[in-house]
């Protein structure tokens, strides 16, 4: 993909969000999906998947991380950076061990985070 479109994609997609709220469901609904798609690679023995998405739901997590205003989100920002870095940790385990387990716990998080979400913003 060239510089233009690429850019022609994020102005796209960054003009059809409304609010900054709306970009924050998003990246819980892209992780929860990433992180359905990584189990069912695991259950596979698909490898090359499983670290594929694996690192999708990674890269998401680390975002969130980065998007947290200590200063105005106080104790909430202080614990949605423990409660991102410990999904940080599953997904680390999930791919060293082959686990399913450990991300069914990184879905259930994810599931309760939408819910939160949606319920506080009225999404």
């Amino acid at each position: 993909m060239t510089y233009n479109k690429a850019l022609n994609s994020y102005n796209q997609i960054n003009n059809s969000i409304e609010k900054p709220e709306k970009l924050i469901l998003m990246l819980y609904e892209g992780a929860l999906r990433f992180a359905v798609f990584a189990k069912k690679a695991i259950q596979e023995g698909n490898i090359e998947d499983k670290v594929k998405y694996i690192i999708k739901v990674s890269n998401i997590f680390i975002e969130l991380i980065n998007s947290l205003d200590f200063e105005k989100g106080g104790d909430i920002a202080y614990y949605l950076n423990g409660l991102y870095a410990y999904q940080l940790e599953l997904l680390a385990k999930a791919n060293a061990e082959n686990k399913p387990e450990y991300i069914d716990d990184v879905i259930r998080v994810l599931k309760g985070l939408i819910e939160a979400w949606k319920e506080e913003t009225g999404l």
